[in-house]
């Protein structure tokens, strides 16, 4: 027998939640195959068997929290297909089972029934757990999932739509003006969501937040990018020319003019980061992730656009790895996507500041005394820890961003 262990995720993870069960018992797996799907803080990870071999057990259900280290699976190198679980040889009868023979046949029947129509049946050991505790028949349960495979959540909404109403007493009985219940759908957090919840209340409760704003006009950096987007793109194997990788390039040029900007504390220390590892904020449909492109300094605009194209992808296909989110300097979030006018970011973890990108709007714009004229407008929102940063680096950050983005040639002798 060869024992399946939840193996080490990360120095500071300890723990993870059992996501999904790709395989279940009796199921073959090979050598290196995924077999369940582990949900971390910050990532999921699949577990793969070392050896080939039949599924004998499963120690864990879906939902359930497991320790690194821990056995969560057995599997059989010798077992085959369809083995069962041995079962104990039959005893002599004793005048009592001879005297409930009948009976005791007709629930083994039923049950035998019972069983290989929940067989054929695709749900996880946590739904099916579910649905014997409260005397749920799992066919007549509709699964959310679009394979079919029945969740636990599912049993809980057959249980809430189909429970008997309680008959009502005499008092109950009497007309009431109270107003009834309001419909809800109660479904258990995701261990990505608490860890997000946690982690930004914590940030709000143990730095000193500020934001401060200024607006960008666009026009020029716009402008140029339309000239160059199509030989960028021919040039560079298909990359596309976007603003995020100005706007790095941008900060990358403020983080080294405005030094505490890329610093943390640390304990009673603070620690000034002479590397510029920056976040970029991705959405996903379990909430946001923040993984970072390594040495901006260092790379070209084609480079960062790519790094962020590749870093969104595996985001969107829960491929990120633990290393890919981890000990970023700076982060920068675009709520434009979304359509937001303007808003106040969250620092990400241990970091000192972020820069919170919006939506592109045209605007008119006083030009001097005498002229006005519409010009694309962004604006931008820079939150720090004053512990750190005082107003006048943060404003003088957000004001090199600003001239930088608006005299888009001057970020090239920065690069």
């Amino acid at each position: 027998m060869a024992e399946i262990r939840v193996p080490e995720l990360a120095e500071s993870i300890t723990e993870g939640t059992i996501s999904t069960w790709f395989k279940q018992v009796g199921d073959h797996v090979e050598k290196g195959e995924n077999i369940v799907e582990l949900e971390t803080d910050k990532v999921n990870v699949e577990v793969i068997s070392e050896e080939a071999g039949i599924i004998t057990e499963l120690k864990a259900a879906e939902g359930d929290t497991v320790e690194v280290g821990a056995v969560i699976a057995v599997v059989d190198e010798n077992g085959t297909s369809g083995d069962k679980p041995e079962t104990p040889a039959a005893q002599p009868e004793t005048p009592a089972a001879a005297e409930t023979k009948p009976d005791s046949q007709n629930e083994t029947i039923e049950q035998a029934v019972e069983e290989s129509k929940s067989a054929r049946i695709v749900a996880t050991p946590s739904a099916r757990k579910r649905a014997r505790e409260q005397g749920i028949d799992l066919s007549e349960v509709n699964a959310k999932d679009p394979r079919g495979l029945i969740r636990s959540h599912d049993v809980d909404h057959a249980v809430n739509t189909t429970a008997p109403a309680a008959e009502p007493s005499p008092a109950q009985s009497a007309p009431k003006h109270d107003k009834p219940a309001k419909p809800v759908i109660r479904e258990k957090m995701s261990r990505r969501r608490k860890t997000i919840a946690n982690k930004l209340l914590e940030v709000s409760q143990n730095t000193a937040m500020l934001t401060t704003f200024n607006e960008i006009d666009m026009t020029n950096v716009m402008d140029l990018r339309k000239r160059k987007k199509d030989k960028f793109q021919e040039d560079h194997d298909g990359t596309r020319l976007g603003f995020m990788s100005f706007f790095t390039k941008a900060c990358v040029a403020a983080l080294k003019k405005y030094p505490a900007v890329n610093a943390e504390i640390d304990g009673d220390d603070l620690v000034m980061k002479q590397f510029y590892d920056i976040g970029i904020a991705v959405s996903t449909e379990e909430g946001l992730v923040v993984p970072i492109v390594r040495d901006c300094d260092k790379k070209n605009f084609a480079e960062i656009e790519a790094g962020i194209y590749e870093l969104a992808v595996k985001a969107r296909d829960k491929k990120l790895g633990l290393d890919d989110m981890m000990n970023g300097s700076f982060t920068i979030t675009n709520g434009g996507v979304f359509g937001s006018l303007m808003s106040t970011p969250i620092i990400n973890g241990t970091q000192a500041a972020i820069l919170g990108m919006h939506s592109i709007v045209t605007r008119p714009i006083a030009i001097d005394k005498e002229r006005m004229e519409n010009r694309p407008m962004m604006y931008v929102a820079l939150s720090y820890d004053h512990r750190i940063i005082d107003g006048k680096e943060a404003v003088g950050f957000l004001k090199t961003v600003k001239e930088l983005i608006e005299n888009p040639e001057d970020l090239l002798l920065e690069s």
